[in-house]
């Protein structure tokens, strides 16, 4: 069995359903500390969403750092009776490994772990450093996590330049895709206002549903931005609409209408929020409007960090990667915040968060050669 394999099993068969860890990142600080690695534990969170966080970084290096960034949480299962075997039973079939977390993304950690043995196995003395992080909350609500180590790492003048998150960016080979950046997020809860009344009487009341309408089809019909190379043009979306009581003669009093913006880099949320209350202002709407701002967009344009992965996931697979932005968010967010060149990059999506989740048994090793490409190209380019 090769040590890509043995670690994701392991790392498969913890019950880390977020915010839990289970014993993963203990697994990954025990194969680090051997290798020099400063490893700190960062626990954050009320006693009742309690998040593990790990930052590891090779001690007095002064040049350049490449981050290797994931999660070991992971989504709940679903309907155990639907899986084919023990989600958190690793199990081979067909050539996959099956398990909540086989691509989502206990495989990446698994192969950029074993890639950093063998390059510093290689490499007594690289010029390239190299750093861990990893939280058990991303897949939950992300306050937490990644973003409490950034601001943390921020606060001590940490100096961050590549960063390499594991998702799985894959479609239908290895390697034939990575994210470069991701759009931003943007949500809105909109309460539109009326007077409830007898349906028989309308003249008596003010239909909160019929108010609402006219500028809900503008703003569905609204180009908010054309995009650019990188980003498709920005997305504005009704997720939910909850008005009326139920009742079949009740004019309703309220209608509370949530969307949500996939936004490129061309836009600005504040300029997306101005729009947004322009457009219920003309129509003369009362309203009540809260915003949630998932997360800024963030892009790596081509240059040191993308050149590297795309060189060695040529040189392991023979393809030319295509750089993407499309999907959704990830963690990416918020070390984007502090590291000027960040992208995603892991195997095949095909089965996240579904049942049977699973990933191709024949992809764990040239991952993992990849992952260690990517270190020898910039070790390279920093001597």
């Amino acid at each position: 069995m090769s040590r890509v394999l043995h670690l994701a099993e392991q790392l498969i068969a913890q019950r880390s359903v977020t915010p839990e860890d289970g014993h993963c990142q203990p697994f990954i600080e025990a194969r680090l500390a051997p290798l020099g690695f400063a490893c700190e534990t960062i626990v954050s969170g009320p006693d009742h969403f309690r998040v593990r966080n790990l930052w590891a970084k090779q001690p007095g290096r002064s040049g350049r750092t490449l981050v290797f960034a994931g999660h070991t949480d992971v989504v709940p299962t679903g309907p155990l009776e639907q899986w084919t075997s023990d989600p958190f039973v690793p199990s081979h079939r067909e050539g996959r490994l099956y398990g909540r977390g086989a691509a989502d993304m206990k495989s990446s950690i698994a192969a950029f772990t074993v890639a950093v043995e063998e390059f510093l196995a290689q490499n007594k003395d690289p010029s390239l450093g190299i750093a861990f992080l990893l939280t058990s909350d991303e897949e939950g609500p992300s306050v937490d996590g990644t973003v409490v180590v950034c601001e943390r790492l921020r606060q001590r003048g940490e100096k961050l330049d590549y960063c390499i998150v594991g998702e799985p960016t894959s479609v239908e080979k290895l390697g034939d895709m990575i994210k470069n950046g991701r759009r931003g997020s943007l949500t809105g809860k909109l309460t539109v206002k009326g007077i409830q009344a007898h349906i028989a009487y309308p003249q008596l009341g003010k239909n909160a549903i019929h108010q609402a309408l006219p500028a809900l089809a503008e703003m569905a019909a609204t180009v908010w931005d054309e995009g650019n190379e990188f980003f498709p043009p920005t997305s504005w979306q009704i997720s939910n609409i909850h008005g009326g009581t139920g009742a079949g003669n009740i004019i309703p009093n309220s209608v509370v209408v949530d969307f949500n913006f996939r936004f490129a880099s061309v836009s600005k949320a504040e300029d997306l929020q101005q729009r947004v209350h322009a457009i219920l202002d003309r129509y003369g709407v009362e309203y009540d409007l809260q915003w949630t701002l998932g997360g800024q967009p963030f892009l790596t344009t081509p240059g040191e960090l993308v050149g590297a992965v795309q060189a060695a996931i040529r040189g392991v697979t023979g393809l030319e990667t295509e750089l993407s932005t499309t999907g959704g968010t990830s963690d990416g967010r918020f070390i984007s915040r502090i590291c000027p060149q960040v992208i995603e990059f892991g195997p095949i999506n095909a089965s996240i968060h579904k049942i049977d989740e699973h990933v191709r048994v024949a992809d764990l090793e040239p991952l993992k050669d990849i992952y260690r490409g990517v270190l020898e190209h910039l070790d390279r380019q920093c001597s």
